[in-house]
C-alpha cells in the first residue's frame, strides 16, 4: 500500500483519535511495523495467507490492518455483530490462518483457533521489537477480502489486490479534495467498503485525522460536531435520518448551535443506499449542507458521484469517478441509447480481481470484453446517473447494507415452526428497505400459537442484526406462478 510508507511524511501529525487518546502517524507506522513482525512469526513473508481480524474501532483496527499488508497478508475483516456460525463461515471460507481480536472477543474468537495451523494473537498483547525484515508487496498481490450477499444464498469473498485500493483511494482523494488539513468522524461499520475505503483509508492517505466512536449515539454525534474539530462526515442514509429524528426533538437554541456548528463542514457524504430527497432536502436545512450522493459497490469501490465542486442533484449519484469507465447496457450488453434505461457496468484498475474460490460466480458477473456487470438499473438524463432500482428482486438495501434474501430465507427454514417462506424488502424512509418476511408455519402449529416476539429471539442468535426481518407475517401459502417459483412482488403487496 503506497500510502502506508507515505505516513512518515505526517510523522508528527494526528492521524488517529479514539478512546480519549491520540495517535500520530509515527506511532501509527511503528506499532503496524511492530505487529507486522509478529504476524509473520519468523517467516519472511505471509505470502498471501489471509488474516481474519475482529478489532474494535480505533488505532487498533488501523494498526492491524496495516501491519496484516506490511506483512504480505490478506486482510479479512470480521463483522463485529455477526454471530458465531456467520463468523465461522468467513473464517473457514478464506482459509484464514491467523485470526487477531481485540481483548473482548478472545472467548468466542479463541476457540475458533482449533483447527490445524491457525494462529491466534490478542492485539493487546505485549511483544517484544524483534529484528526482521519486511517483504516487499507486489502491488498485484491479494489485499483484502471482504463479503457481500449477492445474489446467492451465501455470501461471496471479494478479493481486491493492492493496485485496486490504491487506485479507489486514489480516486476519491482528487475528486472529493482530500487534505492533511481534514477531520473524519467515523460511524460506519469497518467490514463494509464504506467505512474501510472511503474514511479510514483515504483519510490516512490524505495525512488527515480520523476520529473514531465505537457505537451510534445521536446527542453524542452532535457534541463531536459542535467542538468544531471536525470537517468531514460519511454516513448511510439511516444515521441521516436519525440525526435528523433526534434534531427535531431539539429546543430551537440547541438546533440553531447545531446549524452553526455543521455550516463549518466542507464535504458531507451520503451512500450505500438511496438517499430519499426528503431526506436531503431536511438536512440541507439543519446543516446548510447538500449532501454529496455517490454510488458504488463492494466489488468496484465507488465509481460514480455528485461532483465535490459544482451541481449537485438530489435523487440522482451525479458521474464517473476519475479512473472509472462506466456504461449503460441493455440486455445483449449492448450501450442503450440517450435517455433509455439501461444495467450499469463498469471497468477500470477499481474493480475487484475476483470472488473468492468461486471462479463460475466471477465469470457470471463480467461481459465478455470484461466490464463488471453490477445488476443496478439506471438512467442518464442531462448528464447525470439516476438509479432506477435493481435487477434482481432478491437484493435488499437496507441501512447501507446489500443483503440477500435467499440467506435470511435459508435461516428462517432452519426454525422448527418454519415450513416455508420469502423476504423482501419494503420501501422505509428510514431504512430505504425494511426487511420483511412472510412465512408459511409447520402444519403442527397454528397461527394463533405463533410468536413473532420469540421468532425474532431466535433469530437474534442466528444471523447479523441488520439482517433479521422487522415484520412477519403469517399466510396460508406463498404467491406462486406456473412454475412454482415465488411471485415477490405479490409478496410484497401482502405488506402494504
Amino acid at each position: 500500500m503506497n500510502f502506508i510508507y507515505k505516513a512518515k511524511d505526517y510523522a508528527q501529525k494526528t492521524a488517529i483519535v479514539s478512546g480519549g487518546n491520540e495517535y500520530t502517524y509515527q506511532t501509527l507506522f511503528d506499532e503496524a511495523t511492530l505487529f507486522a513482525k509478529i504476524l509473520l512469526g519468523g517467516e519472511q513473508d505471509l505470502n498471501q495467507q489471509r488474516v481474519a481480524f475482529m478489532v474494535d474501532p480505533g488505532f487498533d483496527y488501523v494498526k492491524v490492518q496495516w501491519a496484516i499488508w506490511l506483512a504480505g497478508g490478506v486482510a479479512v475483516p470480521l463483522c463485529l455483530s455477526h454471530p458465531i456460525p456467520s463468523l465461522q463461515y468467513v473464517i473457514e471460507d478464506t482459509g484464514a490462518s491467523v485470526i487477531v481480536s481485540s481483548e473482548n472477543f478472545t472467548s468466542f474468537l479463541h476457540p475458533l483457533t482449533s483447527a490445524s495451523g491457525v494462529r491466534y494473537f490478542n492485539v493487546n498483547a505485549v511483544y517484544s521489537n524483534i529484528e526482521i525484515a519486511l517483504p516487499q508487496v507486489d502491488p498485484n498481490r491479494d489485499a483484502m477480502i471482504l463479503y457481500t450477499s449477492g445474489t446467492t444464498n451465501k455470501p461471496k469473498g471479494v478479493v481486491t489486490t493492492h493496485l485496486t485500493i490504491d487506485t479507489q483511494v486514489e480516486s476519491l482523494i482528487s475528486a472529493w479534495s482530500w487534505a492533511s488539513s481534514d477531520t473524519i468522524l467515523c460511524v460506519l461499520p469497518l467490514h463494509h467498503v464504506h467505512g474501510i475505503i472511503n474514511v479510514v483509508c483515504c483519510s490516512m492517505a490524505a495525512g488527515a485525522t480520523c476520529e473514531f466512536v465505537n457505537s451510534f449515539s445521536a446527542p453524542a454525534i452532535y457534541a463531536m460536531f459542535r467542538e468544531g474539530k471536525m470537517n468531514v462526515f460519511m454516513a448511510v442514509p439511516t444515521i441521516y435520518y436519525k440525526l435528523i429524528t433526534h434534531w427535531e426533538s431539539l429546543l430551537p437554541d440547541e438546533q440553531s448551535s447545531i446549524f452553526t456548528a455543521l455550516q463549518k463542514f466542507r464535504l458531507m457524504v451520503c451512500g450505500s443506499a438511496a438517499l430519499p430527497i426528503s431526506v436531503m432536502q431536511k438536512w440541507e436545512t439543519i446543516s446548510g449542507h447538500l449532501l454529496l450522493e455517490r454510488y458504488g459497490m463492494t466489488e468496484i469501490g465507488m465509481a460514480i458521484s455528485n461532483p465535490y465542486v459544482g451541481e449537485r442533484r438530489p435523487g440522482f449519484v451525479g458521474i464517473p469517478l476519475p479512473g472509472v469507465d462506466v456504461r449503460l447496457v441493455d440486455e445483449n450488453y449492448n450501450d442503450v441509447e440517450a435517455g433509455t434505461p439501461g444495467e450499469i457496468v463498469v471497468k477500470g484498475k477499481t474493480v475487484f480481481d475476483r470472488y473468492w474460490h468461486r471462479p463460475e460466480a466471477t465469470a457470471d458477473s463480467f461481459t465478455s470484453d470484461n466490464w463488471f456487470k453490477t445488476g443496478d438499473v439506471a438512467i442518464i438524463e442531462n448528464g447525470y446517473y439516476r438509479i432506477l432500482g435493481r435487477n434482481s428482486v432478491d437484493i435488499i438495501k437496507s441501512g447501507g447494507y446489500k443483503i440477500s434474501s435467499l440467506e435470511i430465507e435459508e435461516v428462517l427454514r432452519t426454525h422448527s415452526a418454519i415450513s416455508d417462506c420469502a423476504v423482501v424488502g419494503i420501501e422505509d424512509i428510514e431504512w430505504g428497505e425494511l426487511i420483511v418476511a412472510c412465512l408459511v408455519l409447520n402444519e403442527t402449529i397454528s397461527a394463533s400459537a405463533f410468536d413473532a416476539n420469540l421468532l425474532d429471539a431466535w433469530m437474534k442468535e442466528n444471523i447479523a442484526p441488520y439482517k433479521r426481518p422487522r415484520k412477519y407475517l403469517v399466510v396460508q401459502e406463498l404467491p406462486r406462478n406456473a412454475m412454482g417459483k415465488v411471485v415477490k412482488s405479490e409478496v410484497k403487496k401482502l405488506f402494504l
